[in-house]
């Protein structure tokens, strides 16, 4: 994989976030500290991890380890619903263990249950940003509703909304919301919700020589979302890293959008999910 110019989005106030991410859910121990060490050696440059994942003390370990310029990597945490009330004690915890002085991207990582309880806690985010402890803010599992009673409430949309997403689970409708809003949209457990098996993503995989993995990966790219798989095998977190050598047609792209199925997103994908990754 190239660093010299990794594909990126820009998140207000001039965040750079890469568009390929490295994720660490499941991930612990050294096990973590191993895969998150191999994904910067092969170039990833943006690493996500929660307060709930218990991995946040050896991911900060592997980064300062890996010899990369701080701000060289890109680093997103999340915050659990019922840490209401309790925001900087939380984001604080997560310094703490990351070390990293800061993080460039912190997340609800799915919406409060209570009424208020969500607009209560993103003032409190917003406020974290503002005082430097975050370069940017936003949400995770939220819906599109969910997404517009925090813009209505605080005149400031999340900069992202982190989501199940994938092939089987494309919706065009979905993501225009997201565009209109300013949200980028990053998808999580791109290989779980997808049939890699499917003869549309085998023959597209073997029209460019690559993997179907690594046809998943490229169709979220193609399309402007952020996406972050996530293994602890090294073959497959460097095999997923190499996926700058080709691109898409939009044929191969329309083909792939269509898995998903008329009519298939509906109200199940635009409500909030049970997934916390």
């Amino acid at each position: 994989m190239s660093t010299s110019d990794p594909p990126i989005v820009v998140l207000p106030h001039g965040v750079r976030m890469p568009l390929l991410g490295f994720g660490t859910w499941q991930a612990s121990g050294q096990s973590a500290y191993d895969a998150v060490r191999t994904a910067l050696a092969a170039g990833y440059r943006h690493v996500d991890t929660a307060t709930m994942y218990g991995n946040e003390k050896e991911v900060g370990r592997a980064i300062r380890d890996s010899g990369l310029h701080r701000d060289d990597v890109f680093v997103t945490t999340k915050i659990p619903s019922d840490g209401v009330g309790r925001e900087r004690h939380v984001l604080e915890a997560s310094l703490a263990a990351l070390e990293t002085g800061h993080v460039d991207l912190w997340l609800i990582h799915w919406p409060p249950a209570a009424p208020g309880d969500s607009v209560r806690m993103w003032r409190q985010v917003l406020k974290a940003r503002d005082d430097g402890l975050t370069r940017a803010v936003g949400v995770s599992n939220y819906s599109t509703a969910q997404l517009d009673e925090l813009i209505q409430a605080t005149a400031e949309a999340p900069a992202v909304n982190q989501i199940r997403w994938g092939p089987m689970l494309y919706d065009a409708r979905r993501h225009a919301e997201h565009r209109e809003r300013g949200v980028v949209l990053e998808g999580y457990s791109p290989f779980k919700t997808t049939d890699l098996t499917d003869p549309v993503l085998t023959g597209v995989a073997e029209a460019h020589g690559v993997s179907a993995a690594q046809v998943v990966l490229r169709w979220h790219l193609d399309h402007g979302i952020v996406v972050i798989p996530k293994s602890v095998t090294p073959a497959r977190i460097r095999a997923n890293a190499d996926i700058f050598d080709f691109a898409l047609t939009p044929e191969e792209r329309t083909t792939i959008d269509a898995l998903a199925g008329p009519g298939d997103s509906g109200d199940r994908r635009n409500a909030p999910t049970d997934f916390i990754v």
